[in-house]
């Protein structure tokens, strides 16, 4: 059977970088089984699923090389395809109106009675619900509704779905039975769902429990019990489907046969089991991922920091560095591999390899692998790259002639193509150049310091060409004649020359900047 996976999104803005996650881990999936890798646009959101957001989603996937193989599947073009899938539903008796007497009702979907031969429903044995004191049971079609002592002692109201209570009995605290649920009870609540038969006196509520229960990929085996679920809307009262039988449907119509998904949908799919089953389809396999976390273990959002696939595109991001990363984030190769070619994680990645801990997103990790990618650009692609950020950041150097040697000289220095911005120093006139008061300060009070500089700069004035081994030989002979230890002058002349404390080899520096050019900035750094 083909292995077939879709990613589903519904655009409504910026893509979030745990929704391009996910559509990663189907895409390597699908790929490492060779099958097909499918894209449906949720765009029920009329409001919020714009053209332009759904242009972002596109163009995001583009980015990021996540080729899809069959025409996109819009999820607006099945509406009435939905809403046909609901009266067949109301027709077989597995849906109802909430109110039937009313011209717009919602239609709701029934967890049947009737689910014990269903792949996914079990038995685990005879359950009992001791009920608060003076509190009473009502029962319509919808369910049942009842009440329970908290552990503090507070009346807590509980509702859940007939099919929840099999064999139901409600019993008074002398042990008499009051209702049962049953065939001709059954029959009676079903003529009107909203019409209850309400109980007092009630004491206990005894019944024979069923789960839910599905083998999730990545948590394992996974369960819920029947009497903690409720009948839910299919259609809404103003004959909108809702996404619970959309997404379904669409998942039909695709031949979807393994969803991979955000762990938030671990609840839907309790539904959806019902769905696929009422339809006529067999459940796809399931793998739900858990959240990315900030370093709190909070759900990472744009308060934590970037959290657009956008924002890592305009900071100079590399698509295959942001693509390993989130790869690796909730999934690892079996070994102490970390960067990974897009080849390399096709081969190696399978889904049940997915981790069942939260990811926690680490700007840091990702920036330094960004930066290993950049390293090994070819040098003329690298400058190719860094262009519009020199244009953007540092317009001085774009039609520079150091632009070239510079960018041979930071390429492996560089992390996000955004470094440029603290290229400017290579580029600027000396009267342009902005210092570090705290540099200066700390790097040039020192008088013995000051004078050794200022030798420095009358050293180099007229020296002409100089490469990065001659500076470090005057350098060091300067240090020795002012008595300094040997590389203690290089900070104080990196901040006489460049205006910061941090940067390229001040040697290499020098070199690409030239003697004179360098003296005229040590006079004017020396001056402030």
């Amino acid at each position: 059977m083909d292995f077939r996976a879709r990613f589903a999104p519904s655009p409504t803005g910026q893509v979030h970088i745990g929704n391009i996650r996910t559509a990663i881990f189907n895409w390597l999936t699908t790929r490492h089984c060779k099958g097909t890798f499918l894209l449906r646009i949720e765009d029920t959101d009329l409001e919020r699923s714009t053209q332009e957001a759904i242009d972002k989603l596109l163009e995001c996937m583009k980015w990021l090389g996540l080729d899809y193989d069959e025409e996109i599947m819009y999820q607006t073009a099945q509406g009435e395809k939905h809403k046909e899938a609901a009266r067949k539903l109301l027709e077989k008796g597995d849906a109802y109106y909430l109110n039937p007497g009313e011209e717009h009702s919602p239609l709701l979907f029934k967890l049947p009675m009737a689910c014990d031969s269903m792949p996914f429903v079990r038995e685990t044995g005879p359950a009992e619900i001791v009920l608060a004191p003076e509190s009473e049971v009502a029962l319509n079609l919808c369910g049942v509704t009842y009440s329970t002592l908290s552990p503090k002692g507070k009346t807590v109201e509980n509702a859940a779905c007939l099919a929840g209570f099999k064999n139901l009995t409600i019993t008074d605290a002398a042990g008499t039975v009051l209702f049962q649920l049953n065939d001709d009870t059954m029959k009676a609540l079903s003529r009107n769902p909203q019409e209850k038969t309400v109980i007092a006196g009630a004491s206990r509520l005894n019944f024979l429990r069923r789960e839910v229960f599905f083998h999730d990929m990545v948590k394992g085996e996974l369960a819920k019990p029947l009497d903690s679920m409720k009948d839910f809307i299919i259609v809404r009262s103003d004959g909108s489907p809702v996404f619970h039988l959309a997404n379904v449907y669409d998942d039909m119509q695709q031949k979807v046969t393994h969803i991979i998904r955000g762990d938030d949908h671990v609840e839907n799919t309790y539904r959806h089991l019902f769905l696929f089953e009422a339809l006529g389809f067999t459940p796809p396999r399931y793998a739900h991922l858990p959240m990315i976390v900030n370093a709190a273990g909070k759900p990472y959002s744009k308060r934590d920091g970037d959290a657009f696939v956008g924002d890592f595109r305009e900071k100079g991001f590399l698509p295959q560095a942001l693509f390993n990363y989130l790869a690796l984030l909730g999934w690892s190769p079996g070994d102490d591999r970390e960067k990974m070619s897009r080849e390399e994680l096709v081969e190696a990645f399978t889904i049940e390899r997915a981790l069942c801990s939260p990811a926690q997103f680490d700007i840091r990790k990702l920036t330094n692998m960004n930066g290993a990618y950049i390293a090994e650009l070819p040098p003329e692609e690298f400058e190719k790259r860094i262009l519009p950020f020199v244009e953007k950041y540092c317009p001085e150097g774009a039609a520079s002639p150091l632009l070239g040697n510079v960018a041979a000289l930071m390429q492996s220095r560089t992390k996000t193509f955004a470094d440029v911005a603290h290229w400017n120093y290579f580029f600027r006139k000396p009267e342009e150049l902005e210092y570090d008061p705290k540099g200066l300060k700390k790097l040039l009070s020192d008088d013995t310091v000051r004078k050794a500089v200022a030798a420095f700069a009358e050293n180099v004035q007229e020296a002409g060409p100089l490469t990065a081994q001659d500076v470090d030989d005057r350098i060091h002979s300067i240090e020795s004649e002012y008595g300094i230890q040997q590389d203690h002058l290089k900070q104080p002349l990196r901040i006489a020359i460049t205006g910061v404390t941090v940067g390229a080899g001040i040697c290499e520096t020098i070199e690409l900047i030239g003697g004179s050019a360098c003296a005229v900035r040590i006079a004017r750094a020396l001056s402030l």
